[in-house]
Protein backbone atom coordinates (compact mmCIF):
# COMPACT_ATOMS: atom_id res chain seq x y z
CA UNK A 1 0.00 0.00 0.00
CA UNK A 2 1.29 3.46 -0.88
CA UNK A 3 0.27 6.94 0.11
CA UNK A 4 1.23 10.39 -1.09
CA UNK A 5 3.44 12.41 1.19
CA UNK A 6 2.89 16.16 1.56
CA UNK A 7 6.03 16.92 -0.44
CA UNK A 8 4.72 14.98 -3.39
CA UNK A 9 7.21 12.19 -2.70
CA UNK A 10 6.18 8.59 -2.45
CA UNK A 11 7.18 6.29 0.38
CA UNK A 12 5.99 2.98 1.69
CA UNK A 13 3.99 2.94 4.90
CA UNK A 14 6.93 1.19 6.57
CA UNK A 15 9.16 4.21 6.05
CA UNK A 16 9.65 6.77 8.80
CA UNK A 17 7.59 9.86 8.13
CA UNK A 18 9.75 12.55 6.53
CA UNK A 19 10.89 15.44 8.70
CA UNK A 20 8.61 18.46 8.32
CA UNK A 21 9.78 22.03 8.71
CA UNK A 22 6.53 23.83 9.41
CA UNK A 23 7.04 27.46 10.44
CA UNK A 24 10.81 26.99 10.75
CA UNK A 25 12.65 30.19 9.95
CA UNK A 26 15.85 31.14 8.22
CA UNK A 27 17.48 34.25 9.67
CA UNK A 28 20.13 36.46 8.12
CA UNK A 29 22.27 38.47 10.53
CA UNK A 30 24.92 40.97 9.48
CA UNK A 31 27.57 40.68 12.16
CA UNK A 32 29.43 43.89 12.90
CA UNK A 33 32.07 42.93 15.46
CA UNK A 34 33.56 40.17 17.60
CA UNK A 35 31.01 40.78 20.36
CA UNK A 36 28.11 40.08 17.99
CA UNK A 37 29.90 37.02 16.60
CA UNK A 38 30.11 35.67 20.15
CA UNK A 39 26.41 36.32 20.75
CA UNK A 40 25.57 34.11 17.74
CA UNK A 41 27.99 31.43 18.93
CA UNK A 42 26.43 31.48 22.39
CA UNK A 43 22.95 31.17 20.88
CA UNK A 44 24.18 28.17 18.87
CA UNK A 45 25.33 26.49 22.08
CA UNK A 46 21.90 26.75 23.70
CA UNK A 47 19.65 26.37 20.63
CA UNK A 48 19.58 23.95 17.74
CA UNK A 49 20.85 26.08 14.89
CA UNK A 50 21.42 24.77 11.38
CA UNK A 51 24.04 27.03 9.82
CA UNK A 52 23.46 27.59 6.11
CA UNK A 53 26.18 30.18 5.60
CA UNK A 54 28.84 29.76 6.84
CA UNK A 55 28.40 26.02 7.36
CA UNK A 56 29.39 25.91 11.04
CA UNK A 57 29.36 27.97 14.19
CA UNK A 58 33.15 28.32 14.48
CA UNK A 59 33.36 30.19 11.16
CA UNK A 60 31.12 32.99 12.43
CA UNK A 61 33.21 36.16 12.57
CA UNK A 62 33.01 39.95 12.56
CA UNK A 63 31.91 41.62 9.30
CA UNK A 64 30.20 38.45 8.10
CA UNK A 65 26.65 37.81 6.95
CA UNK A 66 25.31 34.68 8.62
CA UNK A 67 22.30 32.63 7.49
CA UNK A 68 20.85 29.98 9.79
CA UNK A 69 17.72 27.90 10.27
CA UNK A 70 15.86 27.49 13.57
CA UNK A 71 12.72 25.67 14.66
CA UNK A 72 9.47 27.51 15.22
CA UNK A 73 9.87 26.93 18.96
CA UNK A 74 13.32 28.49 19.18
CA UNK A 75 12.80 31.28 16.68
CA UNK A 76 11.11 33.55 19.23
CA UNK A 77 13.94 33.36 21.77
CA UNK A 78 16.49 33.92 18.98
CA UNK A 79 14.54 36.93 17.76
CA UNK A 80 14.35 38.49 21.22
CA UNK A 81 18.08 37.89 21.81
CA UNK A 82 18.88 39.68 18.53
CA UNK A 83 16.48 42.52 19.40
CA UNK A 84 17.90 42.89 22.91
CA UNK A 85 21.41 43.17 21.53
CA UNK A 86 20.25 45.59 18.79
CA UNK A 87 21.61 43.29 16.08
CA UNK A 88 20.03 43.98 12.68
CA UNK A 89 18.57 40.87 11.05
CA UNK A 90 16.09 39.83 8.41
CA UNK A 91 13.98 36.71 8.09
CA UNK A 92 14.86 35.20 4.70
CA UNK A 93 12.37 32.35 5.00
CA UNK A 94 9.32 32.55 7.22
CA UNK A 95 7.98 29.03 6.79
CA UNK A 96 10.55 26.54 5.54
CA UNK A 97 8.01 23.81 4.78
CA UNK A 98 6.14 26.17 2.48
CA UNK A 99 9.36 27.02 0.64
CA UNK A 100 10.20 23.32 0.27
CA UNK A 101 6.86 22.71 -1.38
CA UNK A 102 7.13 25.84 -3.54
CA UNK A 103 10.48 24.62 -4.89
CA UNK A 104 8.69 22.29 -7.31
CA UNK A 105 7.24 25.12 -9.38
CA UNK A 106 7.71 23.71 -12.88
CA UNK A 107 4.92 21.56 -14.33
CA UNK A 108 6.10 18.17 -15.57
CA UNK A 109 6.02 17.76 -19.34
CA UNK A 110 5.81 14.01 -19.01
CA UNK A 111 5.07 12.95 -15.43
CA UNK A 112 7.55 10.45 -14.05
CA UNK A 113 10.15 11.21 -16.73
CA UNK A 114 13.55 12.82 -16.29
CA UNK A 115 13.53 16.57 -17.00
CA UNK A 116 16.31 19.15 -17.30
CA UNK A 117 13.97 21.82 -15.97
CA UNK A 118 13.12 19.94 -12.77
CA UNK A 119 14.93 18.34 -9.85
CA UNK A 120 15.25 14.62 -10.49
CA UNK A 121 15.21 11.85 -7.92
CA UNK A 122 18.10 9.37 -7.86
CA UNK A 123 16.08 6.69 -9.69
CA UNK A 124 15.42 9.11 -12.53
CA UNK A 125 19.10 10.09 -12.66
CA UNK A 126 20.22 6.44 -12.89
CA UNK A 127 17.78 5.75 -15.73
CA UNK A 128 18.99 8.95 -17.40
CA UNK A 129 22.68 7.86 -17.28
CA UNK A 130 21.70 4.64 -19.05
CA UNK A 131 19.69 6.51 -21.68
CA UNK A 132 22.61 8.89 -22.35
CA UNK A 133 24.90 5.94 -23.10
CA UNK A 134 22.33 4.07 -25.21
CA UNK A 135 21.52 7.13 -27.32
CA UNK A 136 25.14 8.27 -27.75
CA UNK A 137 27.36 5.16 -27.59
CA UNK A 138 30.19 6.81 -29.56
CA UNK A 139 30.27 9.83 -27.28
CA UNK A 140 29.30 8.63 -23.79
CA UNK A 141 30.28 5.71 -21.62
CA UNK A 142 29.25 4.98 -18.05
CA UNK A 143 31.86 3.83 -15.56
CA UNK A 144 30.94 2.52 -12.12
CA UNK A 145 33.78 3.80 -9.95
CA UNK A 146 32.51 2.27 -6.71
CA UNK A 147 29.47 2.10 -4.50
CA UNK A 148 28.13 3.91 -1.46
CA UNK A 149 27.68 2.81 2.15
CA UNK A 150 24.11 1.77 1.27
CA UNK A 151 25.36 -0.02 -1.83
CA UNK A 152 24.14 2.43 -4.44
CA UNK A 153 26.36 2.65 -7.53
CA UNK A 154 28.64 5.64 -8.12
CA UNK A 155 28.54 6.37 -11.82
CA UNK A 156 30.88 8.58 -13.80
CA UNK A 157 29.92 9.50 -17.36
CA UNK A 158 32.88 9.81 -19.70
CA UNK A 159 32.10 12.21 -22.55
CA UNK A 160 34.34 12.75 -25.53
CA UNK A 161 35.18 11.53 -29.03
CA UNK A 162 38.60 9.98 -28.45
CA UNK A 163 40.55 7.53 -26.34
CA UNK A 164 41.59 7.68 -22.71
CA UNK A 165 44.94 9.31 -23.45
CA UNK A 166 43.63 12.81 -24.12
CA UNK A 167 43.46 15.70 -21.68
CA UNK A 168 40.52 15.44 -19.33
CA UNK A 169 38.49 17.43 -16.82
CA UNK A 170 36.87 15.75 -13.83
CA UNK A 171 33.62 17.31 -12.60
CA UNK A 172 31.46 16.31 -9.66
CA UNK A 173 28.11 17.47 -8.32
CA UNK A 174 26.09 16.84 -5.20
CA UNK A 175 28.80 16.19 -2.60
CA UNK A 176 26.39 17.83 -0.13
CA UNK A 177 22.96 16.22 -0.29
CA UNK A 178 20.74 19.27 0.11
CA UNK A 179 22.41 21.32 -2.63
CA UNK A 180 20.04 20.10 -5.34
CA UNK A 181 20.87 22.63 -8.03
CA UNK A 182 24.36 21.11 -8.18
CA UNK A 183 23.37 17.67 -9.61
CA UNK A 184 20.91 19.52 -11.86
CA UNK A 185 23.90 21.29 -13.40
CA UNK A 186 25.91 18.09 -14.03
CA UNK A 187 22.91 16.62 -15.88
CA UNK A 188 22.49 19.82 -17.88
CA UNK A 189 26.19 19.86 -18.78
CA UNK A 190 26.11 16.31 -20.18
CA UNK A 191 22.92 17.00 -22.13
CA UNK A 192 24.18 20.27 -23.63
CA UNK A 193 27.62 18.87 -24.45
CA UNK A 194 26.08 16.05 -26.48
CA UNK A 195 23.31 18.17 -28.01
CA UNK A 196 25.62 20.93 -29.25
CA UNK A 197 28.40 18.63 -30.50
CA UNK A 198 28.72 19.16 -34.26
CA UNK A 199 26.47 22.24 -34.06
CA UNK A 200 28.44 24.64 -31.89
CA UNK A 201 32.11 25.24 -32.58
CA UNK A 202 33.39 25.43 -29.00
CA UNK A 203 31.77 22.22 -27.75
CA UNK A 204 32.73 20.32 -30.90
CA UNK A 205 36.36 21.35 -30.49
CA UNK A 206 36.37 20.48 -26.78
CA UNK A 207 34.85 17.02 -27.26
CA UNK A 208 37.08 16.27 -30.24
CA UNK A 209 40.18 16.97 -28.17
CA UNK A 210 39.27 16.30 -24.52
CA UNK A 211 37.38 13.99 -22.23
CA UNK A 212 35.04 15.06 -19.47
CA UNK A 213 34.49 12.75 -16.52
CA UNK A 214 31.22 13.75 -14.88
CA UNK A 215 30.02 12.37 -11.55
CA UNK A 216 26.37 13.55 -11.49
CA UNK A 217 25.80 12.73 -7.81
CA UNK A 218 28.74 12.24 -5.46
CA UNK A 219 26.74 11.71 -2.27
CA UNK A 220 24.04 9.35 -3.56
CA UNK A 221 22.77 8.05 -0.19
CA UNK A 222 22.53 11.54 1.25
CA UNK A 223 20.77 12.77 -1.88
CA UNK A 224 18.17 9.98 -1.65
CA UNK A 225 17.69 10.80 2.04
CA UNK A 226 17.16 14.49 1.22
CA UNK A 227 14.38 13.46 -1.17
CA UNK A 228 12.65 10.92 1.02
CA UNK A 229 13.29 11.80 4.67
CA UNK A 230 14.98 15.12 5.37
CA UNK A 231 15.26 17.86 2.77
CA UNK A 232 17.95 19.61 4.82
CA UNK A 233 20.33 16.62 5.03
CA UNK A 234 23.96 17.38 4.09
CA UNK A 235 26.26 14.44 4.93
CA UNK A 236 26.46 10.90 3.63
CA UNK A 237 24.68 8.08 5.54
CA UNK A 238 27.51 6.12 7.15
CA UNK A 239 27.13 4.92 10.72
CA UNK A 240 29.58 6.37 13.24
CA UNK A 241 31.15 4.26 15.96
CA UNK A 242 30.11 5.18 19.50
CA UNK A 243 27.64 7.74 18.23
CA UNK A 244 23.96 7.72 17.37
CA UNK A 245 24.63 10.49 14.85
CA UNK A 246 24.77 9.42 11.23
CA UNK A 247 26.96 10.62 8.40
CA UNK A 248 30.25 12.22 7.41
CA UNK A 249 30.71 15.44 5.47
CA UNK A 250 32.40 14.05 2.36
CA UNK A 251 33.96 17.43 1.65
CA UNK A 252 35.90 17.27 4.92
CA UNK A 253 37.01 13.66 4.36
CA UNK A 254 39.83 14.14 1.84
CA UNK A 255 43.42 13.52 2.79
CA UNK A 256 44.57 17.11 2.82
CA UNK A 257 45.16 18.90 6.10
CA UNK A 258 42.45 16.51 7.32
CA UNK A 259 42.84 17.00 11.05
CA UNK A 260 43.98 20.60 11.11
CA UNK A 261 40.72 22.07 12.42
CA UNK A 262 39.68 20.47 15.67
CA UNK A 263 36.07 21.51 15.38
CA UNK A 264 35.29 18.94 12.65
CA UNK A 265 35.63 15.97 15.01
CA UNK A 266 32.06 15.72 16.32
CA UNK A 267 29.96 13.08 14.47
CA UNK A 268 26.79 15.00 15.33
CA UNK A 269 27.96 18.05 13.40
CA UNK A 270 27.15 18.69 9.77
CA UNK A 271 30.84 19.17 9.02
CA UNK A 272 32.08 15.95 10.69
CA UNK A 273 35.29 14.93 8.90
CA UNK A 274 34.91 11.17 9.47
CA UNK A 275 37.10 8.82 11.53
CA UNK A 276 40.04 8.98 9.06
CA UNK A 277 40.94 10.55 5.72
CA UNK A 278 39.16 8.72 2.89
CA UNK A 279 37.27 6.66 5.45
CA UNK A 280 34.12 6.97 3.35
CA UNK A 281 33.44 4.67 0.42
CA UNK A 282 32.36 7.60 -1.74
CA UNK A 283 35.52 9.62 -1.10
CA UNK A 284 37.68 6.54 -1.68
CA UNK A 285 35.99 5.74 -4.99
CA UNK A 286 36.56 9.28 -6.29
CA UNK A 287 40.16 9.58 -5.08
CA UNK A 288 41.06 6.15 -6.52
CA UNK A 289 39.55 7.08 -9.88
CA UNK A 290 41.30 10.45 -10.04
CA UNK A 291 44.64 8.95 -8.96
CA UNK A 292 44.38 6.30 -11.67
CA UNK A 293 43.73 8.99 -14.31
CA UNK A 294 46.16 11.54 -12.96
CA UNK A 295 48.27 11.64 -16.13
CA UNK A 296 45.35 12.98 -18.16
CA UNK A 297 43.19 14.96 -15.71
CA UNK A 298 44.23 18.59 -16.07
CA UNK A 299 41.40 20.26 -14.17
CA UNK A 300 39.01 19.39 -11.36
CA UNK A 301 35.72 21.28 -10.95
CA UNK A 302 33.24 20.70 -8.15
CA UNK A 303 29.76 22.23 -7.88
CA UNK A 304 28.07 23.35 -4.68
CA UNK A 305 25.41 25.84 -3.67
CA UNK A 306 24.71 28.51 -2.58
CA UNK A 307 26.32 32.00 -2.57
CA UNK A 308 27.46 32.71 -6.16
CA UNK A 309 31.20 32.25 -5.86
CA UNK A 310 33.98 30.75 -7.93
CA UNK A 311 36.63 29.44 -5.55
CA UNK A 312 40.10 27.99 -5.90
CA UNK A 313 42.83 26.78 -3.45
CA UNK A 314 43.61 27.02 -0.71
CA UNK A 315 41.00 26.41 1.97
CA UNK A 316 43.27 25.06 4.72
CA UNK A 317 45.76 27.92 4.64
CA UNK A 318 45.82 31.57 3.60
CA UNK A 319 49.09 30.91 1.73
CA UNK A 320 48.68 31.32 -1.99
CA UNK A 321 49.48 28.39 -4.30
CA UNK A 322 52.36 28.85 -6.78
CA UNK A 323 50.04 29.48 -9.73
CA UNK A 324 47.73 31.82 -7.82
CA UNK A 325 47.94 34.47 -10.55
CA UNK A 326 46.80 31.99 -13.18
CA UNK A 327 43.89 30.67 -11.07
CA UNK A 328 42.86 34.20 -10.21
CA UNK A 329 42.85 35.21 -13.87
CA UNK A 330 40.78 32.19 -14.94
CA UNK A 331 38.29 32.78 -12.11
CA UNK A 332 37.98 36.47 -12.94
CA UNK A 333 37.28 35.86 -16.63
CA UNK A 334 35.08 32.88 -15.75
CA UNK A 335 32.84 35.01 -13.53
CA UNK A 336 32.77 37.80 -16.15
CA UNK A 337 31.71 35.32 -18.83
CA UNK A 338 29.06 33.87 -16.53
CA UNK A 339 27.58 37.33 -16.00
CA UNK A 340 27.12 37.98 -19.72
CA UNK A 341 23.93 35.91 -19.86
CA UNK A 342 21.75 37.25 -17.04
CA UNK A 343 24.08 39.69 -15.26
CA UNK A 344 24.42 37.29 -12.33
CA UNK A 345 27.36 38.49 -10.26
CA UNK A 346 29.76 36.00 -8.73
CA UNK A 347 32.68 36.83 -6.50
CA UNK A 348 35.88 34.82 -6.81
CA UNK A 349 39.07 34.04 -4.89
CA UNK A 350 40.83 31.49 -2.68
CA UNK A 351 38.51 29.47 -0.41
CA UNK A 352 40.04 30.53 2.91
CA UNK A 353 39.73 34.27 2.36
CA UNK A 354 36.65 34.36 0.09
CA UNK A 355 34.30 32.06 1.96
CA UNK A 356 35.94 30.60 5.11
CA UNK A 357 38.81 28.25 6.01
CA UNK A 358 38.14 24.55 5.42
CA UNK A 359 40.10 21.36 5.86
CA UNK A 360 39.89 18.06 4.03
CA UNK A 361 38.20 19.49 0.93
CA UNK A 362 38.18 17.82 -2.48
CA UNK A 363 39.45 21.00 -4.13
CA UNK A 364 42.63 21.33 -2.04
CA UNK A 365 43.22 17.57 -2.26
CA UNK A 366 43.05 17.56 -6.07
CA UNK A 367 45.35 20.59 -6.23
CA UNK A 368 47.96 19.10 -3.89
CA UNK A 369 47.78 15.83 -5.84
CA UNK A 370 49.09 17.73 -8.85
CA UNK A 371 46.00 18.97 -10.70
CA UNK A 372 46.94 22.61 -10.94
CA UNK A 373 43.57 23.98 -12.07
CA UNK A 374 40.93 23.21 -9.49
CA UNK A 375 37.75 25.24 -8.99
CA UNK A 376 34.59 25.11 -6.91
CA UNK A 377 31.40 26.81 -8.03
CA UNK A 378 28.94 27.91 -5.38
CA UNK A 379 25.86 28.22 -7.57
CA UNK A 380 22.81 30.44 -7.11
CA UNK A 381 21.47 32.14 -5.19
CA UNK A 382 22.70 34.61 -2.59
CA UNK A 383 20.30 33.45 0.11
CA UNK A 384 16.72 34.39 -0.73
CA UNK A 385 16.03 30.72 -1.41
CA UNK A 386 19.26 29.23 -0.05
CA UNK A 387 19.26 25.48 -0.73
CA UNK A 388 15.69 25.68 -2.05
CA UNK A 389 16.26 27.35 -5.39
CA UNK A 390 12.95 26.96 -7.27
CA UNK A 391 12.93 24.71 -10.32
CA UNK A 392 11.96 27.68 -12.46
CA UNK A 393 15.50 28.98 -11.94
CA UNK A 394 17.36 25.78 -12.83
CA UNK A 395 17.59 26.55 -16.53
CA UNK A 396 19.01 30.07 -16.18
CA UNK A 397 21.45 28.90 -13.48
CA UNK A 398 22.71 26.09 -15.70
CA UNK A 399 22.92 28.24 -18.82
CA UNK A 400 25.13 30.88 -17.23
CA UNK A 401 27.29 28.29 -15.42
CA UNK A 402 27.80 26.46 -18.70
CA UNK A 403 29.42 29.58 -20.18
CA UNK A 404 31.99 29.70 -17.37
CA UNK A 405 32.71 25.96 -17.53
CA UNK A 406 33.23 26.10 -21.30
CA UNK A 407 35.61 29.02 -20.84
CA UNK A 408 37.62 27.07 -18.20
CA UNK A 409 37.71 23.98 -20.45
CA UNK A 410 38.93 26.03 -23.42
CA UNK A 411 41.62 27.55 -21.22
CA UNK A 412 42.73 24.11 -20.00
CA UNK A 413 42.88 22.79 -23.57
CA UNK A 414 45.08 25.67 -24.67
CA UNK A 415 47.28 26.32 -21.62
CA UNK A 416 48.10 22.95 -20.06
CA UNK A 417 50.69 20.51 -21.30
Amino acid sequence: MRFILPMGLIATTLAIAPVRFDREKVFRVKIQDEKEANIIKDLAKTNEIDFWYPDAMHHVAAQMTVDFRVSEKESQSIQSALDQNKMPYQILINDLQEEIEKQFDVKEDKPGRHSYRKYNSWDKIVAWTEKMVNKNPKMVSRIQIGSTVEDNPLYVLQIGKGGESRKAIFMDCGIHAREWVSPAFCQWFVYQAIKTYGRKKIMTKLLDRMNFYVLPVFNVDGYIWSWTQNRMWRKNRSKNQNSKCIGTDLNRNFNVSWNSFHNTGNPCQDIYRGPAPESEKETKAVTDFIRSHLKTIKAYITFHSYSQMLLFPYGYTTDKPPNHGDLDKVAKIGTDVLATRYETRYIYGPIASTIYPTSGSSLDWAYDLGIKHTFAFELRDKGKFGFLLPESRIKSTCRETMLAVKFIAKYILKHTS
